[in-house]
């Protein structure tokens, strides 16, 4: 059950981030970003490490990403902005992500995976509170 969790969390989160990257309608790409970051406390809180699932949604979700949207809508309001997205530089963005993306995956299938016998904490806030 907890495979297909992970696998709906990851595909979505992809998709999200995509819609970051490709939207190119300001307040639209901020949307996806909300999405993603809250996507990303969901793969938090499958770690059960709910202090750090409520520490994303609280600090980026609720201030960070209400920055961007405040900036966002704030600079929407000009008239005739002018933004050249096109660039020479497109072409070797793309090949260094291409690249990156290869070194991870070389990683992820040929790395040494060791599996810890330690025990999962059931709530990681009193852990941290306790170490405090």
């Amino acid at each position: 059950m907890s495979d297909i969790v992970f696998l709906l969390i990851s595909g979505l989160l992809i998709l999200s981030c995509l819609g970051v990257c490709i939207s190119k309608n300001l307040v639209h790409s901020a949307v996806c970003l909300f999405f993603a970051l809250f996507l990303i406390a969901g793969y938090y809180i499958m770690l059960y490490a709910d202090f750090l699932a409520a520490v994303q949604v609280i600090v980026y979700v609720g201030g960070i990403l209400v920055l961007i949207i405040f900036g966002v809508m704030l600079t929407n309001r000009l008239e005739k902005p002018s933004i050249n997205i096109s660039s020479m530089n497109q072409f070797l963005a793309g090949f260094l992500c291409l690249f990156l993306f290869l070194i991870q995956c070389f990683a992820i299938f040929n790395g040494k995976w060791i599996s810890s016998n330690s025990e999962i904490i059931n709530n990681s806030s009193e852990a941290i509170g306790r170490l405090i």
